[in-house]
């Protein structure tokens, strides 16, 4: 077994046992100083099939909205795609991973913690994953306990053009009686996946995708488990239809991935949005965000599943 401290790339810089420590710590001093721009929200729960779909209907997503204006302004005036995490914020700087990523605090948050883990260099959001991407995304979430995700090119959701995976930790909602106990909206659902040799798909979800388990004994070494979740994305990305090489370096179609310590799972996108209202990945674990009540009523009309197949690929 390779040594803990090594990765792919070299030296993992993140020590261990420390994340979700630096994680408050950053997160208290970050909000004192003004740095989180938190996004306020209402939570509406819809039942649907397996899952309890949380709409948010967000009531101060302004000021998101501003600074992705004043960031393609930005990029205008210089003549060049702007960068926001090169530099990043200092105050949002939760500790290094590796030679090639670092953890970020998510400066427009919805849900407490919610870490970004960014690529040193500047990559592509639509170049396809690499080990370097998941030895840095194993650490981390065998570090926080949570919901992983990589939104993967504009189609599905990307608001950056900077590589970068988020890491939400558990429990998904402070008030866990909502999701009856559940870690995830979609938690039952996954429950009822009838797997054939750890591939397996979502009852309820009609459109492509694809779910997998994760063998719970990698995550003893973080080299491991990055290996064992790169795998585990090839097989998926095929599972689900799309073409590609592993020494490729563009993704070979927009889509969204999802990860816990016991499974992943990857969705193929057809288009950002529907009706009006957009869709990352997770939404197909259950959390829709919604601008106004017409919003939400539309989603009470044509369904949570509904609008995911309008964006997915049937």
């Amino acid at each position: 077994m390779a040594d803990e401290q090594t990765d792919s790339s070299g030296q993992l810089l993140l020590v261990p046992n420390t994340l979700w420590s630096r994680t408050i710590a950053v997160t208290k001093s970050a909000r004192q100083l003004g740095k989180l721009k938190s996004i306020e929200t209402d939570l509406h729960i819809l039942e649907q099939q397996d899952i309890s779909f949380v709409v948010r209907s967000l009531t101060n997503i302004l000021r998101k909205e501003q600074a992705k204006s004043q960031q393609l302004k930005k990029s205008k005036q210089a003549g060049q795609y702007f960068d926001p995490f090169l530099p990043y914020e200092a105050d949002l700087f939760v500790g290094d991973i590796s030679p090639t990523h670092l953890c970020l605090l998510n400066k427009f948050n919805v849900v407490d913690h919610h870490l970004l883990l960014v690529t040193r260099d500047f990559e592509e959001q639509e170049n396809l994953l690499n080990i370097a991407d998941f030895v840095a995304l194993g650490a981390c979430l065998r570090e926080v306990n949570g919901l992983a995700f990589f939104n993967g090119g504009s189609a599905a959701g990307a608001s950056q053009r900077h590589k970068h995976l988020q890491l939400v930790p558990f429990p998904f909602l402070p008030n866990q009686e909502l999701l009856s106990g559940s870690l995830l909206p979609i938690s039952k659902a996954i429950a009822q996946v009838q797997f054939n040799q750890g591939l397996g798909r979502l009852a309820c979800f009609p459109f492509k995708h694809a779910i997998a388990k994760l063998d719970p004994s990698a995550w003893s070494n973080p080299v491991v488990v990055g290996q064992v979740m790169l795998d585990c994305y090839h097989l998926l990305l095929t599972q689900v239809g799309f073409t590609f090489s592993p020494h490729d370096l563009k993704q070979p179609g927009a889509y969204n991935l999802l990860a816990t310590r016991e499974w992943m799972m990857l969705v193929p996108r057809s288009q950002e949005s529907a009706y009006g209202i957009s869709i990352n990945s997770l939404g197909f674990v259950g959390s829709l965000f919604v601008k106004n009540q017409a919003a939400l009523n539309l989603i009470k009309e044509i369904s949570p599943i509904g609008l995911l197949t309008e964006v997915g690929i049937l």
